[in-house]
């Protein structure tokens, strides 16, 4: 449900895996006239109902609207099923799962991929490949999580447990922290420097502006449903900045923040990577 460009990545990723599954996309129905015809779903409809055969549920939507729908899934969905999302926070979602009937079995998840580009021209079979998977089950242990995190590895994805709460905190930092400070830095050099002086900047701005190409819309719902923990992660960055700001004259601070970075920075490049069989609590 929601065929943009996750969606439309794990329909490519599942076809390419498993040729042989069938795969309904459902989406809005201004939508359905682009999206027919195109990649490898075998049905595209506006209904949910069509999903009502369905073993797994996948809810590749805006966090808003993935609260929204989850509680009519009942409604539409008789037959037992395993539901996941892949929504960037979790808490909202997780709650709004709360009142799925029981044969609906809910496990949230945030695929720890994504693109500048939006849509389903933008999807990819590849986009998950060895990237994190963060799966958000009530419990550690049960037949529907070993499924999920079957398929999950079969998209390319490495599945990782960990508690909602901590998840929205980790991505606070690690994600939409960098969006922001990359979108910032961006409007504030090009508003001081203009087109002209654009033109002799080097590689380190490009590298470090990457993520300033998103589109604004889907990252304001992200902040709005991680608000306190974004803004926290804000301070910080505030924080760091101020006392690099009052040190520029005798450059202690600067020394030892880059040193810290550099070494923060070799850990992410090389680092260990989270555990599919522990929680994270």
């Amino acid at each position: 449900m929601g065929l943009g460009l996750i969606g439309g990545s794990i329909a490519l990723a599942t076809a390419r895996r498993w040729p042989d599954t069938a795969m309904v996309g459902i989406d809005r129905p201004d939508r359905l006239a682009d999206l027919r015809g195109r990649g490898p779903l075998s049905q595209i409809s506006a209904d949910v109902a069509a999903a009502a055969d369905a073993e797994l549920i996948i809810l590749a939507a805006p966090v808003s609207q993935i609260a929204a729908i989850l509680p009519e899934l009942g409604k539409h969905l008789p037959a037992p099923a395993l539901v996941t999302d892949t929504g960037s926070t979790k808490r909202a979602i997780v709650q709004a799962a709360a009142s799925l009937p029981p044969h609906l079995r809910f496990i949230g998840g945030h695929p720890m991929a994504g693109d500048v580009r939006r849509g389903f021209d933008a999807a990819r079979p590849d986009l998950f490949d060895d990237r994190p998977w963060l799966l958000t089950p009530d419990r550690p242990v049960s037949p529907e999580l070993s499924r999920l995190m079957t398929f999950v590895d079969g998209l390319g994805g490495r599945p990782a447990l960990i508690d909602p709460a901590r998840h929205d905190r980790i991505v606070a930092f690690v994600s939409h922290l960098p969006q922001l400070a990359a979108s910032a830095l961006m409007e504030v050099v090009g508003s001081a420097v203009g087109a002209e002086g654009l033109a002799c900047a080097g590689g380190g701005l490009q590298d470090t502006t990457r993520l300033a190409a998103s589109a604004p819309g889907i990252w304001q719902e992200i902040f709005q449903s991680n608000e306190d923990l974004v803004g926290g992660a804000l301070d910080d960055l505030i924080a760091a900045l101020s006392s690099l700001r009052r040190d520029l004259g005798s450059g202690a601070e600067v020394e030892r923040l880059f040193t810290a970075a550099a070494d923060w920075r070799g850990r992410l490049l090389n680092g260990d990577r989270p555990s599919a069989s522990s929680r994270d609590r």
